[in-house]
């Protein structure tokens, strides 16, 4: 069995009209990004609470922040990321997760040598941070950043080699990337690595964005050999299916809709439960 999650700002801004339309379409899980227009890593006590009686009235549980850390510039001071780590480490403790979201930093520029080392240093950093904290960290593949290609993701976890940071899968990214056949490619090497899965799909000719199964990121041959080598973890919509911006994306009540039809589509077609 798999749970599926969303990102509720892919539906609204307004946070309870986020948890209204996922307990519509049976989502019992929630990856927080932004509410009311605030991002995670700003939430005040009285976002916190809100955010808690509101997922108590509607029955949906918290699986990840889905935070921005790592989407800056490598060459910033580590401290920076590193407090916005800590604060939102403990947002997520009280909202009743342990995972955080985070990216590899972007590089100086595409000659930047130096730039997967630093990005190693840095990720280790904040594993440590996360370990004291009791917090696990998934790093997702992102076009720009360090962690880009499959072949740099690798990198970045066999040399932080921490239990504290997992691997996000993201088909679309790899696809905007220009990785052909991923799953195929590379699923041996880097399934030892994921601890969660985000969904959504995007065609390599143009880097459109798609349902999961229209585009070319391999998603049922990914469910097919998640639920082959026993992963009964979350499934994460993060459609983007009308807007990505640099630090979120938007789909709407009815993309949602459309991204959980498509998914549920692809589970059935693989054998997968939901959890």
């Amino acid at each position: 069995m798999m749970r599926i999650s969303a990102f509720g700002d892919e539906i609204a801004v307004d946070f309870e009209e986020q948890l209204s339309v996922l307990k519509q379409l049976a989502i019992p899980l929630i990856d927080i990004r932004a509410a009311w227009g605030v991002n995670c890593s700003q939430f005040t006590g009285d976002h916190i609470d809100r955010i808690k009686r509101l997922c108590a009235k509607y029955d949906i549980a918290v699986s990840c922040m889905g935070s921005p850390i790592g989407k800056s510039p490598i060459a910033h001071p580590i401290e920076i990321e590193s407090e916005r780590l800590k604060t939102i480490g403990e947002t997520a403790h009280q909202l009743g997760t342990r995972n955080i979201r985070l990216f590899s930093f972007y590089p100086v520029d595409e000659a930047d040598e130096g730039a997967l080392q630093s990005s190693i240093d840095r990720l280790s950093t904040l594993a440590e941070i996360a370990r004291e904290q009791e917090l696990q960290l998934l790093l997702e593949n992102e076009k720009g950043v360090v962690g880009d290609i499959p072949e740099r993701c690798l990198e970045l976890l066999r040399a932080t080699d921490s239990p504290h940071l997992r691997f996000i899968w993201d088909p679309a990214n790899f696809v905007q990337c220009g990785a052909v056949n991923q799953v195929d490619r590379w699923w041996d090497k880097l399934h030892p690595h994921t601890g969660y899965i985000h969904i959504k799909d995007a065609r390599l000719a143009d880097q459109s964005v798609t349902v999961a199964g229209d585009g070319d990121g391999q998603v049922l041959e990914l469910l097919t050999r998640l639920r082959a080598s026993g992963y009964d973890g979350v499934l994460s919509l993060e459609p983007h299916l009308l807007e990505a911006r640099h630090s979120s994306g938007f789909s709407g009540a009815d993309g949602m809709a459309a991204a959980v039809g498509a998914l549920r589509k692809l589970m059935a077609a693989a054998g997968i439960a939901e959890g």
